[in-house]
């Protein structure tokens, strides 16, 4: 064979090899776009499973890069080679959700705060009509759904798990806690609408189902106390009710506003046994 020949058909192999590494390894990686009849969009990982599926809500930003990304759902795709499936919605002034004009973010949340709007509120609500929709839709399990999020997605997952009864347990990566703690509500008083969404006041709504909770020993963007405080708020519920407190906290060695390294796999393990996955060896 001509070596200019030769020298073709290995670039192909190697060009095919490439573009073959750059798929999905497995069916959960791809990313499918649903919608509610009500017309709210939302992406889950894989396809519809062969019968009800335990299910975890996941939120950080945009749905689709939350879902695919291992920053924000790491725990979750280790979880999806169990059969869970992974779901996730636009939060408040991210992706399909920004409006021409605000501003985007967190920054986005107080100016719809100040316009005397309720964006967390709408979100959990639009969030429970995606769990009517995947319940209604044979997708996910009922008894077996949680949530988790990161830092701004880990504020709304605890919000999402207080309002809807049906998540079952709820994860939080270096969540925040108090939107009045962060740089994008400087100014605002206790008294402003930022400061009755404090995730603290939902410790009567959150003491009966499992909380976990990692925050890096010296976070200065959420603020390291103000997770240990929620921790020991849920716990004082609890003892108020003479149950036992359900809430694990993890406060460990991390660089600024970051999830520990082993935030997500041990988050994983901790899912599993709320949603009754088989023991991985």
């Amino acid at each position: 064979m001509h070596r200019r020949h030769q020298r073709c058909l290995f670039s192909a192999a190697v060009c095919l090899m490439s573009a073959m590494s750059l798929r999905p390894s497995h069916a959960e990686e791809t990313l499918t776009v649903l919608r509610t009849s009500g017309g709210r969009e939302f992406g889950v990982l894989g396809e519809k499973p062969r019968s009800p599926a335990p299910t975890l809500f996941v939120f950080a930003h945009a749905y689709a890069g939350t879902l695919q990304s291992d920053d924000y759902n790491k725990a979750g795709r280790l979880l999806a080679k169990q059969g869970v499936l992974c779901v996730s919605l636009d939060l408040p002034c991210h992706g399909g959700d920004r409006r021409a004009g605000e501003p985007e973010g967190i920054a986005g949340w107080r100016a719809r705060l100040e316009q005397g709007e309720q964006p967390i509120g709408r979100f959990c609500k639009e969030a429970g009509t995606v769990l009517d929709h995947l319940i209604a839709e044979g997708y996910t399990d009922p008894d077996r759904v949680a949530a988790c999020g990161t830092s701004r997605g880990g504020f709304v997952a605890l919000h999402f798990a207080a309002a809807q009864p049906r998540v079952r347990c709820v994860a939080a990566f270096a969540p925040v806690t108090d939107l009045l703690l962060l740089s994008e509500f400087q100014g605002m008083s206790p008294t402003d609408p930022a400061a009755a969404l404090r995730v603290s006041h939902h410790a009567e709504a959150l003491f009966a189902r499992p909380v976990w909770l990692i925050i890096g020993n010296h976070d200065e963007r959420v603020g390291t106390d103000s997770v240990i405080t929620l921790a020991r708020t849920i716990n004082k519920a609890a003892v108020a009710h003479e149950k036992l407190a359900l809430v694990d906290l993890h406060v460990q060695p991390a660089e600024g506003h970051r999830t520990p390294a082993s935030g997500h796999p041990d988050a994983a393990v901790w899912l599993g046994r709320q949603l009754q996955l088989p023991a991985q060896p």
